[in-house]
């Protein structure tokens, strides 16, 4: 069984504030703190405390920050061989204020030598034999395009930042896995709330994958293309510290139950349990679980319910 991660690796500056900033309002942080970050390592760090044979394929530049991420994928038993050096660029960084009490947050990108990425650099031995690839959307397009047409296991896809996914990408996608917002995004929906009922439909409206979307303290929608019914999988309660990197854990939990291989609905159990546990501590892998303990909560878990 094995894992490959494509994507980004970033150097993340954690801010703890007593309340997210609203739009043109300056607050006072209280602390400030340097973390590993990046969707893509994110995901893989997650993957690779979970089980083994986890790869990531990406870029970081030449500088400490880059020494740095590839000592903590390393840490996190993640294979770093394929990620590239990147001379003139610094390694990506993100910015992230995070609420007391809440946990909630607000994440700046700068991407760096994530943006360097290449169709070259993804055509490689542990995209091609990985049982299953992650890919996520902060490296380029035609980074993300060349990885999956390579593929030669399953495909989960996160649609995050959201862009417009074509026909020909989504073809090649087995589980694409956006949060709420970015569901709408892609469908072109109007913003709103919406019940688990009306995200399962506009889930419908996209063509190929099976969808899962990720519904923060709700769990996962898991939405398939075989006409049952979509099943809302709901986490076990937990004291949540902080929210950023849970659905990063989330995609890295599904693709080592994939691997392992669980079915779907088995899978996301797995999965939103790992990401329920990640919101335990601070920042985007302080509190990232290995595999005892998300089996040790796992009899929690409230079951599966039908959707519509």
């Amino acid at each position: 069984m094995s894992v490959t991660v494509v994507g980004s690796l970033n150097e993340d500056v954690l801010v703890a504030v007593d309340r997210l900033p609203a739009r043109g309002e300056t607050v006072i942080g209280r602390s400030a703190v340097l973390a590993p970050g990046g969707k893509g390592a994110n995901q893989a760090a997650a993957a690779g405390l979970l089980g083994p044979g986890v790869h990531m394929v990406g870029r970081v530049g030449e500088d400490p920050a880059g020494d740095r991420q590839l000592a903590a994928l390393a840490g996190s038993r993640v294979d770093v061989s394929r990620v590239r050096r990147t001379p003139g660029l610094p390694t990506g960084s993100a910015t992230i204020p995070v609420e007391e009490g809440t946990g909630e947050n607000l994440i700046v990108v700068v991407p760096g030598a994530n943006a360097e990425l290449s169709p070259a650099d993804v055509d490689v031995e542990p995209v091609r034999r990985a049982d299953v690839l992650l890919l996520q959307l902060e490296v380029p397009m035609d980074a993300v395009h060349g990885a999956a047409a390579a593929a030669g296991g399953r495909v989960v896809l996160t649609p995050a930042p959201p862009r417009p996914l074509s026909e020909e990408l989504l073809a090649l996608v087995d589980v694409l896995v956006p949060n709420e917002h970015e569901l709408v995004q892609l469908t072109g929906a109007a913003a709103g709330e919406r019940t688990p009922a009306e995200l399962a439909a506009l889930a419908r409206r996209i063509s190929g994958p099976v969808v899962v979307v990720t519904l923060g303290a709700r769990g996962a929608l898991l939405v398939r293309r075989d006409g049952s019914p979509a099943l809302l999988q709901a986490p076990p309660p937990v004291a949540a510290v902080d929210t950023t990197g849970a659905g990063d854990c989330f995609c890295g939990a599904l693709a080592q139950a994939l691997a392992t291989g669980r079915d779907l609905p088995a899978a996301v159990r797995f999965a939103v349990t790992a990401a329920a546990l990640s919101t335990t501590g601070p920042g985007a892998r302080g509190a990232l679980p290995d595999a005892e303990a998300v089996e040790a909560l796992l009899p929690r878990v409230p079951a599966a319910e039908p959707v519509g």
